[in-house]
């Protein structure tokens, strides 16, 4: 298995080119971020240039945070603001070489919420088609993220059957999908031909994979059969200094912990 550093939880005390260069440290195969853009592009061009490390992904800006927003493309009369965002998002994916560009959705519901992301996501589409990028939906569960507007598997593969592009995939969160829907398994294997990336983190307490309701090992050999070959997303929060959780990526290389 090939394994991407979450530099959005992992090495969060650090500088973004120095979270990079820790990951490459300990062994990761790829990194991606939540939001980048305090850091100018340059430097993290590179530091992934130095670790010869991939940047998998980042998110776009979630609006006013201090009043609570959790992304734009879904909350109508916010257009401008959320292409704004996306316009963003996409330069500065391509400017690091970044493969995949979360378009975050807001806490919203209704018709008109759904029609509004529906819109922002085919601009999203267009805009990152000719940059070779892919723009990706995550739904959340509703106990970190309440009000989000994609809450489900089946709703964000609905509405990328709905929005028909090429470069639209599913963000499958292992640790989202545990607390919403369960039976990840089948459902990995159902929503293979959607799925762009895939993050992990333990369910419930989003710690490090090695403990909480999930098996792992399992888990990590059932991906793998599904002939998914592009690294995991290690998205979970270390609760203290990351190289002390990282005894779990030594098990799964096969190295002593």
């Amino acid at each position: 298995m090939k394994f991407s550093a979450n530099l959005g939880f992992l090495w969060a005390d650090r500088p973004l080119p120095d979270a990079i260069r820790a990951a490459a440290a300990a062994g990761f195969d790829a990194v991606e971020c939540h939001w980048p853009y305090d850091t100018p592009a340059p430097e993290v061009t590179a530091a992934l240039a130095e670790t010869g490390l991939p940047m998998l992904g980042l998110n776009t800006r979630r609006g006013n945070v201090e009043a609570g927003e959790n992304g734009l493309a879904a909350l109508p009369g916010r257009e401008a603001e959320a292409r704004a965002a996306i316009d963003e998002a996409i330069a500065y994916a391509t400017a690091t070489g970044t493969r995949n560009v979360h378009v975050m959705a807001g806490n919203a519901t209704g018709d008109a919420a759904h029609q509004t992301y529906l819109e922002n996501l085919r601009y999203a589409c267009t805009a990152a088609a000719p940059h070779g990028l892919t723009i990706l939906i995550e739904p959340l569960n509703h106990y970190d993220a309440p009000g989000y507007f994609l809450t489900s598997t089946a709703q964000a593969t609905q509405i990328i059957d709905t929005v028909r592009a090429v470069n639209l995939k599913l963000m499958f969160d292992c640790y989202h999908v545990q607390l919403m829907e369960g039976d990840l398994t089948h459902r990995l294997q159902t929503l293979l031909p959607h799925i762009g990336h895939i993050q992990f983190a333990s369910a419930p307490d989003r710690g490090p994979p090695d403990g909480g309701e999930l098996n792992f090992v399992y888990l990590f050999e059932t991906i793998s059969a599904l002939g998914w070959t592009a690294p995991l997303g290690a998205e979970y929060r270390p609760g203290g200094p990351t190289d002390a959780t990282l005894g779990w990526l030594k098990t799964f290389r096969g190295k002593p912990a």
